[in-house]
């Protein structure tokens, strides 16, 4: 799965994301008190659906150059 989930401090309500430890590109969602990551692609789209206000799915359509 390419969406990874993100744990949210139930103390501080407060989510922390150490970005040395990630390479690359990457997208964070959060919807409904819930927080997901996922790396974007060299080559592509990535779409974030919604639907009244919270996140439905997240679509991939990659490519790569010829």
């Amino acid at each position: 799965m390419r969406l990874s989930d993100l744990e949210i401090n139930p103390s501080t309500l407060k989510l922390e994301i150490d970005i040395m430890d990630k390479e690359g590109s990457f997208a964070v969602v959060v919807c409904d008190g819930k927080a997901k990551i996922t790396e974007l692609p060299d080559h592509g789209e990535t779409k974030i659906v919604t639907h009244q206000g919270k996140v439905k799915r997240v679509k991939f359509d990659e490519g790569e150059e010829f």
